[in-house]
């Protein structure tokens, strides 16, 4: 499905993205295994959440949905199904793809094989093989690297592990299976990544600690968790805020949208290259000591009394501002890595130069986003070229429009659409259905705010 998107002189109003993505697979995930009923409130509806959903119900799980709510109904830590015909279909979940498989490793029995789309057979899935077979897990992979991916339940045994790229989605299958196995594990990154999993188990009664870089976790029994609450996705509203920041004279305000400090990378990033953005981010703790910090900054450790107020949420106010370059280092990738196209997309409207350093980690999303977005951009009329890990931008004459493949991508998707909203002569994106896996009311949402 191609759509046209045309030069605006403004945009202007308020707009509620769609609730989390990461945290709306978890708490499904999480709501499977717990023995009472989990509400959700605002889960996303999305094509890749369905196909957790899916996942969940053919384990066993039972999903009520209600206006605004699910109900889900967990059948235990041990309790997994196997399902009929024996395969899951993940659909274009990756998380799901690399974070269910710590769960099914630890179960006392049972076989599984999760396969998915063409876009999932091409994503590396090796970095969760490996530390789940050091763990005594029997997992099987392409070539140990690539889906489809079998799973057979056994006994595990804790391990150490230490992570050589940062990724939540290795951490949290880690985590899940560390549930599942005797002793103590421990999962050291060299750099923060999402703490979703964390929050979201503190939260559940699970013994689950952090010390800076390090997340430690033991065997429990049971998961005690009874509603949570998904604030609006920062990676799909940051697809607004760029809008903003790029269209001439857009001022909007961005409704109850997630600030968890680890999901908050590009808006600091955007705020150093020139962007006005007004909302309470939750501060980045000077050390991460004990349990993942809340809203307030306080403590979240084992142990804590369950609650829906798992995530900080707020609202932004945003407006068009004249933008500089600047250099994202390594160890900020992590942090904005859905959103590293949209820095490419504002350093072609800023003075100087815009390089990322890093994110190798792009090549291996739902398509290669080094070479899309360098390549697309490029089409456009964008001075920008890719490098070993990343891209460099030279910024100043903004965008003329053309032609833009989105390549089966939700975010290039979005991408291109924001492009031609600031471009000169618009553009026109092509596989504009994309957006259906993470953003469904993405265009609709756009011509609020051109109407606002």
């Amino acid at each position: 499905m191609n759509r046209r998107f045309d030069p605006v002189d403004r945009l202007s109003g308020e707009v509620t993205p769609p609730a989390d993505k990461s945290i709306s697979h978890r708490a499904a995930l999480v709501g499977a295994m717990c023995d009472e009923p989990l509400t959700v409130r605002n889960f996303l509806d999305a094509a890749d959440t369905r196909s957790t959903l899916d996942a969940v119900l053919a384990l066993g799980a039972g999903v009520d949905e209600r206006e605004g709510e699910l109900v889900i109904r967990g059948v235990g830590l041990h309790g997994a199904f196997e399902p009929t015909g024996g395969t899951l279909d993940v659909g274009n979940a990756g998380t799901l793809m690399r974070v269910l498989p710590g769960w099914l490793a630890g179960q006392p029995s049972g076989r599984w094989r999760l396969d998915g789309d063409e876009s999932i057979r091409r994503r590396p899935v090796g970095r969760v093989v490996e530390p789940l077979r050091s763990m005594g897990a029997q997992v099987e992979a392409e070539g140990d690297r690539l889906p489809p991916l079998t799973v057979r339940g056994r006994r595990l045994e804790g391990a150490g592990h230490t992570l050589q790229v940062a990724s939540a989605q290795v951490k949290s299958c880690l985590v899940f299976a560390g549930m599942l196995a005797s002793g103590q594990t421990r999962v050291s990154e060299p750099a923060p990544s999402r703490d979703h999993t964390e929050r979201m188990l503190a939260r559940a009664r699970a013994p689950i600690e952090r010390d800076g870089l390090t997340v430690r976790v033991a065997a429990t029994d049971e998961l005690e968790l009874d509603e949570v609450v998904v604030p609006g996705d920062p990676s799909s509203a940051a697809f607004l805020v760029a809008a903003a920041c790029v269209v001439p004279g857009s001022r909007i305000v961005v409704r109850d949208v997630g600030l968890n400090w680890t999901r908050t990378g590009f808006l600091r990033i955007a705020e150093r290259m020139g962007a006005v953005i007004v909302g309470e981010l939750e501060a980045a703790p000077s050390a991460w000591d004990g349990g993942p910090p809340d809203a307030a900054g306080g403590d979240r450790g084992g142990g804590a009394e369950p609650s829906s107020d798992v995530e900080p949420a707020g609202d932004l106010d945003v407006r068009a501002s004249p933008l500089e370059g600047t250099t994202v280092a390594p160890e900020e990738v992590p942090l904005a890595i859905d959103e590293l196209p949209l820095v490419a997309l504002l350093g072609c409207f800023a003075e100087g130069e815009t390089v990322v350093l890093g994110a190798e980690e792009l090549r291996v999303k739902e398509s290669d986003r080094i070479a899309g977005v360098v390549e697309g951009l490029r089409g456009l009329g964008a001075d920008i070229e890719a490098t070993a890990d990343g891209f460099a931008v030279r910024g100043g004459e903004g965008l003329r429009g053309g032609s833009f493949d989105a390549r089966g991508d939700h975010r290039m998707a979005m991408l291109g659409a924001v492009a031609g909203l600031a471009s000169r002569e618009g553009v026109e994106v092509r596989g504009m259905n994309a957006v259906e896996v993470s953003y469904p009311g993405f265009e609709a949402d756009l011509k609020g705010l051109l109407e606002g």
